[in-house]
């Protein structure tokens, strides 16, 4: 630590914006405007290594900083012509935060600081305005009593709303100079009675007492939770800028505002922006008035406020030129901070304005096109969630929401509709066109149909990769899971959330993209995915190198899936195509048949509606490769539970109904995760998977011989744990294939390959390489093995374990890289070394996470597998995955 404090003023800057790191994004953006020329006021910045320092020392300071800090504000003094706690003509200050990265209202702000009982005198008699005087000095008393000293804000408000109605205003600026200056006294008191020590009166113990409260505000649970939600790392620190105050609240001649280079709800190239006419900055901020447009364009229709740029010409003038120099220097959209002091303009900040997701790829496009950033630049500026938010309903942010619980944001999208309780009910209303939400503890395949009829899913239970949330992302409808604090009561048709009671029929909405359930219909906003849309994405296909495929099952997945540009299907779970009512019996009675003449009865009614199944996939997936799962259940989803199924079963299999029960009661597994499922399944029936394979081979045969089709079918064997088990089941897949292919006598180009999805697999992968021709890795069962976790922890301690540092992130989220990670890794090194053309992908819900998208490329996947509605998602990462390698 050299030096500890950076001071700016007067056209000159002892830093500058690549200084970001040690100057704060704040810091660093005002050094950086000083040097261009530009109209702040003077100031310093206190560096995020003295941060560092306070938090490992005890929150004490380095040697140098204080004698360092009054050099400082002597060069302040020499620009602004006042002196610091001077009592004729006083010098105030801004105390402010600044992190490298933007954390909006996350950390304390201090304004007005060095006012107290004779300078405020002073500042009375420089200004000639006592209202103004003491305006600022009630402004401060509140700001440092809440920041520094932790004084309940509730007392001050109540004093402020007592004024206005005595004098019988609305506002705090009408208020005269008399009311203010009792304000004051009566501020001074409320802290004597709550501290049980005076305000402070010494400007210096001020000063230092706000640059403590503000390193203290990174540690705050606000900015804590910010910082967990945006990756922000802990260790990174706030600078503290220390800055000459500009009135804004001098008079009528005064304002303040913000203002954006570019519309940030839609990207419309214009500028736009409110202020306040005398006023400070927190007022606009705090929406303690309703702020004023800059300009017509900045004006809602029909609104007859006068704008900015007929009230103050001149500084708007001078705002129009600064706007335009701002965001042609910084090559980014500005979100820009002012304050004209006596018809003079200040500008305060100026930092890459936040935008919706429409409005990022607009501007980025827009900017390519005016040439002020290249294409790569343009696919780095937005993000992969705001691509995923593009693509669902959004919540209209105008309409006011009544929020009554929150969960985990499952699956993006909002949703509003009828409470409903059972999938029977949410499928009645959807034959009547009434809209629903299914609430349900959990859901299982039993609920696929009304999953499927209803507008979004709520549940009490489960995690981010449950069922609910895994089968409602790949629909692409909203999901809220693991919300445990609605409590379900069945028999009553009913949710309690506190005081709140939801029945059957009342109408609730849920965000997916926030976890929020909220009371009562609010409207939505649909997807706004148009020619900017379409035109980044073209960009982004053409600097990505790893392939992007669907997770889909139904011919309508594929066609989402192709429709939002999939190569192909990566995963084609067989199990989830027997949910449906027709179906499901015929899959249960090959589960419980007691010999293999009656397993193949079941199978001839199942091998015509798989077939069928893979024509129509194929079908949609024209030219591209379709990797299907043979059959991989945990058996306990398919089984009867209630005693009209097992009735209805029983007569179908022509057997009493206690020998039913006793059958299905064997067949329970106390861990279905490790029981009788997969490759397991095929070894001992071998007949099921044969069948499959059939129906596979057959409908591509029939495609290429009757619609002159492409077709690659990718026949993936599951749950692998030793080479043996995967020869034999490959020889009986290869036999039918050989078959199929003979009788038809045709060609069809076919590979089979295998599902790494158990530790033991990774660690043979050298070995099962010399027979598969492609692996495709499912996390989800390997994070539960490999981490000893349940895939509904997620919703449980793991986001505490996460918080405080435990794990690095939700392993069922993003690849464990230390875990998991180091076993895909091993497995395609010792499978590429074997096999030097093996195909390998990543399939279930982490091939859409960004970080995990990444990691597969550094490996050299050849495809990630997402649901059909991440799909561009997982482009967009792959591209910014390749361009990161690049540079």
């Amino acid at each position: 630590m050299d030096k500890q404090v950076y001071f700016f003023g007067d056209g000159k800057a002892e830093g500058n914006q690549e200084m970001r790191n040690l100057l704060g994004g704040k810091g660093a953006n005002l050094h950086d405007m000083t040097g261009l020329g530009l109209p702040v006021p003077p100031g310093f910045t206190i560096t995020t290594e003295i941060c560092t320092h306070f938090y490992k020392n005890s929150k004490s300071y380095p040697p140098g900083l204080e004698a360092a800090v009054e050099d400082a504000i002597k060069k302040m003094e020499k620009c602004v012509g006042l002196k610091f706690a001077d009592v004729e003509n006083p010098l105030l200050v801004s105390v402010r935060s600044g992190a490298r990265a933007s954390m909006p209202g996350m950390m304390d702000t201090i304004l007005n600081l060095g006012l107290n009982d004779q300078t405020v005198q002073g500042l009375k008699k420089a200004s000639k305005d006592g209202r103004f005087a003491f305006d600022a000095y009630r402004r401060f008393i509140q700001m440092y009593s809440d920041v520094v000293m932790n004084v309940n804000m509730h007392p001050f408000e109540q004093l402020l709303d007592e004024a206005r109605v005595k004098r019988g205003v609305k506002n705090d600026n009408e208020l005269t100079a008399e009311d203010l200056e009792k304000l004051v006294g009566q501020f001074k008191k409320i802290v004597e009675m709550e501290t049980g020590k005076p305000f402070p009166q010494d400007p210096k113990q001020q000063l230092w007492g706000a640059i403590g409260a503000v390193f203290s505000s990174w540690m705050a649970a606000r900015a804590i939770s910010y910082r967990r939600i945006n990756k922000i790392p802990e260790d990174w620190g706030t600078a503290v800028n220390v800055q000459a105050m500009v009135f804004g609240n001098m008079g009528d001649d005064c304002a303040t505002g913000v203002a954006f280079t570019r519309d940030p709800s839609t990207g419309e190239k214009k500028f736009f922006g409110e202020f306040l006419q005398n006023a400070q900055g927190e007022d606009v901020v705090a929406g303690i008035r309703t702020p004023s447009p800059i300009n017509k364009g900045s004006s809602q229709a029909g609104s007859t406020a006068i704008t900015m740029e007929a009230q103050f010409p001149e500084p708007f003038k001078e705002l129009v030129r600064l706007y335009q120099f701002l965001e042609t220097n910084y090559r980014d959209m500005q979100d820009i901070e002012f304050t004209v002091q006596k018809n003079k303009l200040y500008l305060l900040q100026t930092r890459n304005g936040k935008r919706t997701a429409t409005a990022a790829v607009r501007i980025a496009v827009d900017m390519v096109k005016e040439n002020l950033i290249s294409r790569e630049e343009a696919i780095g500026r937005v993000t992969p969630a705001q691509i995923e938010q593009m693509l669902h309903p959004r919540l209209d942010p105008k309409f006011p929401k009544n929020v009554i619980a929150k969960g985990l944001p499952a699956s993006p999208g909002a949703a509003s509709g009828e409470a409903v309780f059972s999938s029977e009910e949410a499928e009645r209303l959807k034959k009547m066109n009434r809209p629903c939400v299914l609430i349900r503890h959990e859901t299982s395949p039993e609920d696929i149909g009304g999953m499927d009829a209803s507008e979004g899913i709520l549940t009490a239970l489960g995690g981010m990769t449950s069922h609910a949330a895994v089968v409602a992302r790949g629909m692409g409808k909203p999901c809220v899971a693991g919300c445990g604090s609605v409590n379900i009561d069945y028999q009553k048709l009913q949710f309690t959330v506190g005081n709140h009671v939801v029945k059957k029929g009342d109408a609730i909405t849920i965000d997916g993209a926030t976890g929020e359930v909220i009371l009562g219909h609010v409207p939505t906003i649909n997807s706004q995915v148009d020619a900017y849309f379409s035109e980044f994405m073209n960009w982004v296909d053409e600097k990505r190198t790893m392939g992007v495929r669907a997770n889909a099952e139904t011919p309508n997945d594929v066609k989402v899936a192709r429709q939002f540009g999939a190569e192909g299907v990566g995963l084609c779970r067989t199990e989830h195509m027997f949910f449906e009512e027709s179906r499901i019996q015929a899959v249960r009675e090959m589960i419980v048949a007691e010999n293999v003449k009656q397993r193949e009865a079941a199978l001839a009614k199942i091998f015509p509606m798989q077939k069928d199944d893979f024509i129509q996939i194929f079908r949609e997936m024209k030219g591209f490769p379709v990797t299907i799962r043979l059959l991989d259940p945990p058996l306990h989803e398919f089984l009867p539970k209630t005693d009209q199924e097992l009735t209805v079963l029983a007569r179908s299999l022509n057997t009493s109904l206690d020998s039913l029960k006793t059958k299905v009661k064997s067949l329970h597994e106390f861990n279905p995760m490790l029981g009788h499922r997969g490759c397991r399944l095929g070894v001992s029936f071998p007949e099921i998977y044969k069948m499959q394979v059939r129906a596979i081979m057959e409908a591509a045969a029939d495609l290429i011989q009757n619609e002159d089709f492409k077709i690659e079918p990718e026949i993936m064997i599951p749950f692998i744990i030793t080479m043996a088990e995967f020869k034999l089941l490959k020889a009986d897949a290869v036999g039918v294939c050989e078959d199929v292919l003979k009788k038809r006598n045709i060609k069809v180009p076919y590979r089979i390959g295998t599902m790494i999805e158990i530790p033991r697999a990774a660690l043979i992968a050298g070995t099962l390489a010399t027979e598969a021709e492609f692996f495709s890795f499912g996390t989800n069962d390997l994070t539960q093995m490999t981490m000893g976790l349940s895939r509904d922890d997620s919703g449980s301690f793991l986001p505490t374990y996460v918080e405080r540092g435990l794990l690095k992130t939700d392993p069922f989220v993003t690849v464990d890289q230390e875990g998991v990670g180091e076993l895909i890794k091993f497995a395609c090194e010792k499978g590429r070394a074997t096999n030097d053309k093996l195909k390998i992908g990543i399939c279930g819900e982490q091939g859409g996470d960004t970080a995990t998208i990444e990691f597969c490329h550094r490996l050299g996947f050849n495809y990630v597998s997402c649901s059909p509605f991440r799909v561009p998602v997982a482009r967009l990462a792959a591209a910014q995955a390749a361009l990161k390698t690049k540079h």
